[in-house]
């Protein structure tokens, strides 16, 4: 009877664990001097050691004024959010950003289609890239969606150059190995996060 509080207890997340740190310098580029720096700029800014989907909308905001932030802040939050708690913890923001800043090109570009895929089953196909598509304009201001802007017309093309057994969706392979062997498209499709 008396373990009952204690297995309902929930983890502080404010605290880093050595548990946690040993699994942050295998899984990013850090060092644990630079994962405890990280941390407390983490902390400073979620002191309860998560953030949630509108605080990480809000920071989008502040980068892209001029644009709306919540389809595209909404997708990439669903990525970093690899437990799918509806909140990004600190071992799950730093992974996500030692990916998209220091990790390897494959693993860039991994995460790069996970942002595409966005009903996570393994493909991306024309519906899902159209709408990331227009959620990039949305956040980036464009507002000349025509000709070789349209986004249906541009997802089109990479679907031409991409989807090389034409079953109508990309795999993460087709999505890999297209964006390998062209620098342009790979700027295009992996945005830096």
């Amino acid at each position: 009877m008396g373990n009952k509080g204690a297995k309902n207890k929930k983890k502080d997340l404010t605290v880093l664990t050595e548990e946690e740190i040993r699994f942050l310098l295998n899984n990013t580029h850090y060092t644990r001097e630079e994962i405890l720096r990280w941390h407390a700029g983490f902390l400073k800014d979620c002191p309860k050691g998560e953030l949630d989907k509108k605080q990480f909308t809000n920071v989008f905001k502040e980068f892209y004024p001029q644009g709306k932030a919540e389809k595209f802040s909404a997708q990439i939050f669903n990525v970093f959010d690899s437990d799918r708690s509806g909140k990004i913890d600190f071992g799950e923001f730093l992974i996500a950003i030692s990916t998209s800043s220091q990790g390897d090109v494959k693993k860039k570009l991994q995460l790069g289609f996970k942002l595409y895929d966005t009903n996570n089953n393994g493909k991306i196909d024309k519906k899902e890239m159209v709408k990331l598509i227009e959620a990039i304009y949305d956040l980036t201001g464009e507002q000349n969606r025509k000709n070789d802007n349209d986004p249906k017309q541009r997802v089109e093309a990479l679907f031409n150059k991409l989807d090389r057994d034409n079953n109508g969706t990309i795999d993460e392979n087709e999505f890999i190995d297209g964006c390998l062997s062209d620098p342009v498209l790979m700027r295009i499709l992996v945005p830096q996060v």
